[in-house]
């Protein structure tokens, strides 16, 4: 079965980008974390799951010009891996997916320590863009800006 992968790419980008939005300028009411949690979170992992399995499984065209090669756990067999379109859609979403509930927890937590939402603005935004900085800089700075 052929998938569109630049579709499904579109597509995990537009529930991630939802939830980011939603994290920074929605106010924080329980219905919208919950939202984000499974309307973002959840739905990203489920066509994780299901894109995952499909290429794993042989069900979808990976959309690879030739053959995949058997893999191999190295670098080279990482980049041979991933060079199928399919593939890195799979990666990418995985990324979608992990980042987006960091940003959910580290959402939930600075709200519990009442750090000002401006405040939260930036750690959001670099954890979206390169998640375990965003994450590491919240770990470090979460308690001298408690209260704050």
């Amino acid at each position: 079965m052929a998938i569109d992968w630049d579709l499904m790419f579109g597509l995990t980008n537009a529930i991630a980008l939802a939830g980011w939005v939603a994290l920074a300028l929605l106010p924080r009411r329980e219905s919208m974390l919950g939202a984000v949690l499974w309307g973002g979170v959840a739905m990203l992992c489920l066509l994780y799951a299901a894109m995952f399995a499909g290429l794993t499984g042989g069900l979808v065209d990976p959309g690879r010009d030739a053959p995949a090669p058997p893999f191999e756990y190295s670098v080279d067999g990482l980049l041979a891996a991933f060079g199928a379109r399919g593939a890195i859609v799979v990666g990418w979403t995985h990324y979608l997916a992990f980042d987006l509930f960091i940003g959910l927890w580290i959402a939930r937590d600075a709200d519990a320590r009442g750090v000002h939402r401006l405040v939260q603005i930036p750690f959001l935004f670099v954890t979206l863009m390169a998640g375990p900085i965003g994450l590491l800089a919240w770990l470090l700075l979460k308690r001298p800006l408690a209260g704050r």
